[in-house]
């Protein structure tokens, strides 16, 4: 008798297969690049400020580190409330409730807000412009990611359209992370 493999279970109740890896049915590139700029955040700071004469103050430090802790509070919070609706792909599950409280309340997407905080503190605790290029690419690549998943949302939930309108999508007030209407 075979063994439940609860990761696989996970994986196929998202969408993931080997074909949409292939031709991104579902969104799988653009989890990819986001997963890829992530995990590029632990490469070191370059050029180093010490190399350049500069010295990075203590309180950007700092500052930095309350922002990381606030991403991952904004996270923690967002994944709460979305519960068994959380999928990494932009494609929404099916079946799944419209969620428009808590973290929701404030941006249609708080996971992706979640992120573009912990990038930016990481850019505030280094000093690297090869970080804040990343934070850059990230708010390139999110941005993309949601407009996708709000296409399918719209035609997913008659509701979405008023929540659009209504609520911040990613950051408020800037316009690439924020498209209302």
């Amino acid at each position: 008798m075979t063994q439940p493999n609860p990761l696989r279970e996970r994986l196929t109740r998202w969408g993931f297969s080997w074909a949409g890896l292939r031709d991104n049915r579902h969104g799988e590139w653009w989890l990819l690049a986001q997963m890829t700029l992530i995990a590029a955040h632990a490469l070191p700071p370059e050029p180093s400020l010490q190399a350049l004469g500069w010295h990075w103050p203590l309180v950007w430090r700092g500052v930095g580190g309350v922002v990381v802790l606030i991403g991952v509070a904004v996270g923690a919070q967002a994944v709460f409330h979305l519960g068994d609706s959380l999928s990494p792909l932009p494609e929404p599950m099916p079946g799944a409730a419209l969620v428009t409280e808590g973290a929701y309340g404030r941006c249609r997407h708080p996971l992706y807000q979640s992120l573009l905080l912990c990038s930016l503190g990481v850019v505030l605790l280094l000093g690297s412009l090869l970080h804040l290029g990343l934070l850059l690419a990230l708010a390139l690549v999110l941005g993309w990611k949601a407009r996708r998943e709000e296409t399918r949302l719209c035609a997913e939930h008659p509701d979405y359209a008023t929540y659009r309108q209504n609520t911040a999508a990613i950051v408020p007030f800037l316009p690439w992370l924020d498209w209302r209407g």
